[in-house]
């Protein structure tokens, strides 16, 4: 059967969804180097990707049927599982760029849990004091608190 030519000129979801990351990424970048406010800039950054690790998240979940456990982490992006339920689509490559999970722009790890208490998964970053709560500049980055 022959292909139309105008299917070739369109554009899947997922890539859809890469520009979308990567154009979120950028903002977030060129806002750092704008705003003259490193901790507001920070917390920026730290939404930014939040945003890009769930949109991978959801791409998993596309691929296999469900999020990656709490005890799998975020790591199950970057490598297949090897503990709870496997993967029956990991795919080839990752899910993230760079083959790394990203640390918070304060050099901590993101916390991940799924299923989360607020949805399907939570994603946490504790802000600048590193610890849960906090207010202004120390308080508590979620996903389910921007969309």
């Amino acid at each position: 059967m022959r292909k139309n030519k105008l299917d070739d000129l369109g554009f899947t979801l997922i890539e859809l969804l890469v520009v979308i990351v990567i154009l979120g990424i950028l903002v977030g970048i060129v806002g750092v180097r704008i705003m003259g406010e490193p901790e507001k800039a920070k917390r920026t950054k730290a939404q930014v990707q939040i945003a890009y690790m769930e949109t991978a998240l959801k791409l998993y979940k596309l691929d296999n049927g469900y999020y990656p456990t709490t005890e799998q982490g975020l790591q199950a992006l970057v490598e297949p599982p090897t503990v709870g339920q496997l993967p029956k689509a990991w795919r080839e490559g990752g899910y993230l760029e760079k083959g790394k999970v990203p640390k918070d722009p304060w050099g901590n790890e993101y916390v991940y849990l799924s299923p989360g208490i607020h949805g399907d998964l939570d994603l946490i970053s504790y802000g600048a004091d590193g610890e849960p709560g906090g207010e202004g500049n120390d308080a508590d980055i979620n996903n389910w608190e921007f969309e």
